[in-house]
């Protein structure tokens, strides 16, 4: 049960994650991948995480390039635009915000806290 509520928790922000994953610079699904596990967000399956990659680039806040290596497979690298960015800055103020709701419900239902 935990384990679904986490997940359906992760679906509502994985977009406004993959635009953070992002900040730093381009990457491919896999890097962006390890880097949410990295955070503490688990495993992203790639069947999971592809779509949002798809829905973000076709938005325009995201631009893809295949690019074929020397060896081994290629892959799609993807960057922030700057419609990418500006969404990015008003989703993070606006989970922030919610956030903070949610915090602050929280804190007050808890044993010796305000009622």
């Amino acid at each position: 049960m935990a384990a679904e509520r986490r997940s359906s928790w992760l679906k509502g922000v994985l977009d406004l994650l993959v635009l953070a994953s992002l900040t730093g610079g381009e990457s491919y699904g896999y890097e962006i991948s390890k880097a949410l596990a990295g955070a503490g967000l688990g495993e992203i399956k790639g069947g999971t995480l592809y779509p949002v990659l798809n829905r973000l680039e076709e938005a325009g806040l995201l631009v893809g390039e295949f690019r074929a290596p020397e060896r081994g497979p290629g892959r799609r690298y993807y960057r922030l635009t700057d419609g990418g960015r500006q969404a990015l800055a008003e989703q993070s103020a606006s989970w922030l915000e919610f956030h903070a709701a949610v915090t602050t419900m929280l804190n007050s239902a808890r044993p010796g806290g305000p009622s």
